[in-house]
């Protein structure tokens, strides 16, 4: 169903496929925090206004996701639960046994892909949170054409667009999966607007969880620039990445430009940060600008400790849109459930106003 209205919405019921009933998290097995309540909710919440006009996204193959990933997560992620069902048996949920570590081996050098899928779960996988299902492949395929068609709207032409991504992406390094996160959807967006037009890009990352990996794949460049500001890593997920000091090398060295916030932050505070980092865009001057909305900077999400509220999202929105820029808005994080569809609503209708 198609309502008139301002900014476009790409949304597609794929991401139903990838349904896991339980996550490993904080030493327990207990019912996911990424489900696919959080983008039905979002839906519902923006069908219900008709300044929003929904469409479902157009298929872009792999090739956009090989010119950032390892053609070989590609490969794995397209038959591993499967091959998993075979090799070891009956299973809804796959995860890891263990990881891959270089200190495994040291002085014996770096191993190859080893040939057990049970292996080969813990050398394309980082951590437990992000089992695999039998629907999780095509649900993040089309998350990533989700995202792509957000920007082919933009770059057609348009103010803004939303891409309702689910799976989330900014966890996804060029050869790792981990964080609720498989195709690193705003990563793939950024390359495929340098590639087709030349012009450099920011990915302005809101989440309240560092994304480790949009940065880690644009860490030395200098056409994509990557800033961030998000909880601590001395006390946030995903800890080892994120520190104000991280910020670039090579040729992109001052590419990248981390703010960690420290607990409880409330709005005026958070939009004093966000006001910095709008600044830091400016003076890198990018020709469009991806925002990777995670909403879990909300005063009562249940695995982070901001407290910015809904009207701080819509103030957010506001604040963004006044640098005028293309902007392709993809969704990451937010886990209070009732609250996210009224979040999103604020941000982008605080963008749009």
């Amino acid at each position: 169903m198609t309502y008139a209205g301002e900014m476009q919405v790409v949304y597609s019921p794929q991401h139903l496929l990838h349904d896991p009933a339980t996550e490993i998290e904080s030493s327990t097995s207990h019912s996911p925090f990424e489900h696919t309540g959080r983008a039905e909710t979002i839906k519902a919440s923006l069908l219900a206004d008709p300044q929003f006009a929904f469409r479902a996204p157009s298929d872009h193959g792999v090739e956009p996701i090989t010119a950032v990933h390892d053609a070989g997560l590609v490969k794995f992620l397209s038959e591993a639960w499967a091959e998993y069902q075979q090799v070891v048996g009956a299973r809804r949920e796959v995860v890891p046994d263990l990881f891959y570590r270089h200190e495994l081996r040291n002085e014996m050098g770096d191993s190859e892909e080893p040939e057990s899928v049970v292996a080969r779960l813990g050398w394309w996988c980082f951590e437990t949170t992000t089992p695999l299902t039998e629907g999780t492949y095509a649900a993040a395929r089309a998350a990533v054409d989700t995202a792509l068609t957000a920007t082919d709207v933009v770059l057609g032409g348009e103010r803004a667009a939303y891409g309702l991504c689910r799976p989330p992406g900014h966890h996804a390094t060029r050869d790792l999966y981990g964080g609720y996160c498989f195709f690193n959807n705003a990563a793939i967006a950024a390359h495929e607007i340098v590639a087709r037009t030349g012009g450099k890009v920011t990915v302005l990352d809101v989440d309240y969880h560092h994304g480790n990996g949009t940065q880690e794949i644009f860490y030395d460049r200098d056409d994509v620039q990557y800033v961030s500001l998000h909880g601590d890593p001395r006390r946030a997920y995903p800890y080892f990445t994120g520190h104000a000091d991280e910020t670039g090398s090579g040729r992109g060295l001052g590419s990248t430009f981390n703010v960690p916030l420290p607990k409880r932050m409330a709005d005026d505070a958070y939009i004093s940060a966000l006001s910095t980092c709008a600044e830091k865009i400016a003076a890198f001057k990018p020709t469009a600008l991806i925002v990777s909305l995670g909403l879990d900077t909300f005063i009562t999400d249940p695995i982070a400790d901001l407290a910015v509220t809904t009207e701080g999202f819509a103030r957010s929105g506001a604040l963004l849109a006044q640098l005028g820029l293309p902007t392709i808005v993809l969704q990451e994080g937010g886990y209070d459930v009732e609250a996210l569809g009224r979040n999103v609503h604020a941000w982008l209708t605080g963008f749009s106003a």
